[in-house]
């Protein structure tokens, strides 16, 4: 007997996320398309996919109780095995012996012993119910972050970083709807780059962005495909952000915009759309080689020459002073806003990265300040809520530059770009910042703050 091909798939995606850092969006796709799964194999293949990803905390707590051992001192290619096995248990139809008896299959490429391991620790497992599992998960939790962490799945430090970030808004009482929320697939939401792609007479919109809409089913890429770019598959925050920097005030026919850290491009589409309506024009900057292809593809679809350099864009902004009316600054980040579309980075951050990022973020941001013609507005963007990289980096940047930069109001814009109120709550320091957030917005936790020079 030989695993089926959805678990297959499945399971060779989980080896490369965690022996080679690989990507699941990207692996996951190209995986299903090489072994020509069926429609309805694919989407097993995803479900066990994500599903194992996103609840990898509480399984391997499971399975440490199960088999008596920490799950460091488990091979870690039965420990994939082992996790795809307990996903189907505690969180799928998957009848009991299929699970147990395909998982198995899967590790017997480590030979007996680690078949035998993992037969004796499945069976173990589908001896009592998920609710059995749950409890004893929670009772071996040493305080209430971890009880939090392991139950919804969740680092410690993470679920921490939440409840500061809701406590500036005066919202702790959501941290466990948020966690929820990061443990849900995501709903396909596309966008219609303003006056060049058509939303389907059909389709739902979105609450918030006028560009987004919502397909009643179906796999939206030969929507995507046939509309030559124009319409594209893209989260609504990330819309949103792109137009909380065009649509702060009009646009004057001749501004000078820059996207300073543009892979990979869905938000570049969107200001090179704003830009051609508006009679601006638009550079985008990526430094990695293969993320700036990302943009030129992402952009093909708008009739606008937008050059794509490949520098550092701390020197691309600060070799070019007083230069652009309009700057995206959407920086590099912890991505924990986006954890439902990439479980696995919640598995591969770590409080130690945060200093080097916020100081990365920081140099672009005070780069891109640098930029700036007197009058210009950046938006400075992240798909994180952790208060470090967000209100954090902006405060520093202000005190950098003094009385030459002042705050704009970002709620007030979303507010008024939105048909939909998205009801964005003061932040603690007192400052304009917009933060969305998945439980509440059905989005990313995107954070969008907009600073002019002066």
């Amino acid at each position: 007997m030989t695993a089926s091909a959805p678990r297959r798939v499945a399971y060779d995606v989980l080896r490369a996320v965690n022996e080679s850092d690989a990507y699941a969006n990207l692996l996951l796709p190209t995986s299903i398309e090489r072994a020509r799964l069926t429609t309805a194999d694919a989407a097993l293949a995803t479900e066990l996919t994500y599903g194992t990803l996103r609840r990898q905390g509480t399984y391997d707590a499971v399975i440490s109780i199960a088999a008596d051992r920490p799950v460091q001192e488990i091979d870690p290619a039965v420990l994939d095995a082992l996790r795809l096995g307990v996903h189907q248990l505690l969180s799928t139809r998957v009848a009991s012996h299929a699970a147990v008896n395909e998982s198995v299959e899967l590790a017997r490429e480590g030979g007996r012993a680690a078949s035998g391991f993992v037969n004796a620790v499945l069976r173990r497992i589908s001896r009592d119910t998920p609710g059995d599992w749950m409890t004893r998960v929670e009772d071996s939790a040493r305080s209430d972050d971890e009880r939090l962490g392991l139950v919804y799945s969740h680092p410690v430090w993470v679920v921490r970083a939440f409840r500061r970030a809701l406590a500036a808004e005066g919202r702790t009482d959501e941290l466990e709807a948020l966690l929820t929320a990061d443990n849900a697939s995501p709903r396909v939401t596309m966008a219609a780059l303003p006056g060049l792609g058509e939303v389907p007479e059909e389709a739902r919109r979105t609450p918030y962005s006028p560009l987004g809409f919502r397909l009643g089913g179906g796999d939206p890429e030969s929507l995507v495909s046939g509309s030559d770019g124009r319409v594209r598959v893209q989260d609504e925050g990330s819309q949103l952000a792109a137009l909380a920097l065009t649509r702060a005030e009009p646009v004057r026919a001749g501004e000078r915009w820059l996207d300073l850290c543009a892979g990979p491009g869905g938000k570049t589409a969107v200001l090179a759309a704003e830009a051609l309506a508006g009679g601006a024009s638009l550079e985008a900057n990526e430094v990695s080689p293969a993320r700036a292809g990302l943009v030129r593809r992402a952009i093909e679809g708008v009739p606008l020459d937008v050059p794509v350099s490949e520098a550092d864009g701390r020197v691309r902004a600060s070799e070019s002073p007083d230069m652009y009316d309009r700057i995206l600054v959407d920086a590099p980040c912890t991505g924990l806003g986006a954890l439902r579309r990439r479980p696995e980075a919640r598995w591969r951050k770590s409080p130690a990265d945060v200093p080097s990022l916020t100081e990365l973020q920081t140099e672009l941001l005070s780069a891109a300040v640098v930029a700036l013609k007197p009058g210009g507005i950046v938006a400075y963007v992240t798909c994180s809520p952790h208060l470090a990289e967000t209100s954090g980096v902006v405060s520093e940047v202000r005190r950098s530059f003094g009385s030459s930069l002042e705050e704009l109001d970002a709620r007030a814009v979303l507010t008024e770009i939105s048909s939909t109120d998205p009801r964005l709550p003061d932040q603690a320091d007192g400052s304009k910042r917009a933060q969305l957030w998945p439980h509440r917005h059905n989005t990313d936790a995107m954070s969008i703050s907009l600073l002019r020079k002066l």
